[in-house]
């Protein structure tokens, strides 16, 4: 079987770098050729992450690298051509297939097939804001029947993301989950993930629209930040002495603000959400964090055993479509100015083909 495979394609092109970026639809883009090892996909839809916003800005202290143009890295689509090399009876043209935040893994810890150097795609490689990519076979995600690719994208990173970092917190069904930054991208995966393991709970954001996408996930309760004098005793109120587990996916000092004063004794905080370089700080007094037996987690992205298992969750119907902004092509660097702004309730997509 044979795809015809065009000589270029859409991408949005990131321009002048830095902190005046801005994006530009371009159409006659050039499409890669798969050298050894790897897959060429044709993506449908991709997701919208503010990680790409913060490469393309470089206020991580990380910059894309020179000749990569295009950030993006939760795209969704089909094989089109298989490099040298690749094993046909793994991978066919066909195949529906997904991309992960890294490019490549060295594979060097076995455990949950974890990533151990962190190669990422929107820094080394261009990515999913293209409508052809490359990926490594190796380390490409198969998806399962019946999971839309408007949801399989977003499980590619905050998805499958925040499925990593709930397991690192070590809480069990019928515990206590704080979520700070709960009704955006990655916080509303978290609130479905948690509820999916039987965690009650505490959402923790702003606005009525985000009360309502929250309550509707099966959050048990809902803190607006904005209007509540004492989180920390709200917290401590509805959880009846502190949440099991903090889980920050907010990308701000005010989400990690305090977050450790919402747990309880012997509770897990991990850090998720990645704020500005030295913008945001983690943690406490270590006389409280001690006696308290608290611990701290620093949780980057999943390893592909936990993109496999998040997967199986959407498949199983638990992650909601309701939930996802769907722009099309022309609307991206729209859609991106939305993001940065903190407007965009749920998680944004691409369409590629709208």
């Amino acid at each position: 079987m044979s795809v015809e495979v065009p000589k270029t394609c859409k991408a949005a092109v990131c321009v002048n770098r830095g902190t005046n970026y801005h994006i530009e639809c371009k159409y006659d883009y050039p499409v890669p050729t798969p050298g050894r090892g790897e897959l060429l996909l044709r993506l449908n839809v991709t997701g919208l992450c503010m990680s790409d916003v913060h490469f393309m800005k470089g206020d991580w202290g990380v910059l894309m690298q020179p000749g990569v143009d295009c950030a993006g890295h939760e795209g969704a689509g089909t094989v089109v051509a298989l490099g040298e090399g690749v094993d046909p009876s793994k991978w066919k043209i066909g195949d529906r297939a997904g991309l992960k935040p890294i490019y490549d893994t060295c594979f060097a810890v076995t455990a949950r097939r974890l990533t151990v150097i962190t190669l990422f795609r929107p820094v080394v490689k261009n990515r999913e804001l293209t409508a052809y990519v490359l990926s490594p076979a190796k380390y490409t995600s198969r998806f399962p029947d019946g999971v839309p690719d408007e949801i399989a994208g977003p499980v590619m990173c905050s998805g499958a993301t925040v499925y990593a970092a709930l397991k690192a917190s070590e809480a069990r069904a019928g515990q206590w989950v704080a979520i700070p930054g709960a009704g955006v991208g990655v916080g509303h995966m978290a609130v479905q993930y948690a509820v999916a393991l039987g965690l009650r709970v505490v959402a923790i954001d702003t606005t009525d629209s985000k009360r309502q996408l929250c309550s509707a996930l099966g959050a048990e309760a809902f803190i607006d930040f904005a209007t509540t004098t004492d989180i920390k005793e709200e917290v401590l109120k509805i959880t009846g002495g502190g949440a099991h587990a903090v889980v920050v996916t907010g990308g701000t000092g005010k989400a990690y603000e305090g977050a450790h004063g919402l747990l309880r004794k012997c509770g897990a905080m991990v850090c998720l959400g990645l704020p500005s370089r030295g913008t945001a700080f983690a943690g406490g007094d270590p006389f409280d964090m001690c006696f308290a037996n608290l611990r701290i987690v620093g949780s980057l992205v999943a390893g592909m055993d936990d993109v496999d298992e998040a997967l199986r969750f959407a498949a199983r119907g638990l992650i909601r479509p309701s939930v996802i902004n769907d722009f099309t092509f022309e609307e991206l660097p729209e859609a991106v100015k939305l993001l940065t702004q903190s407007k965009i309730t749920g998680r944004a997509v691409v369409s590629f083909d709208k």
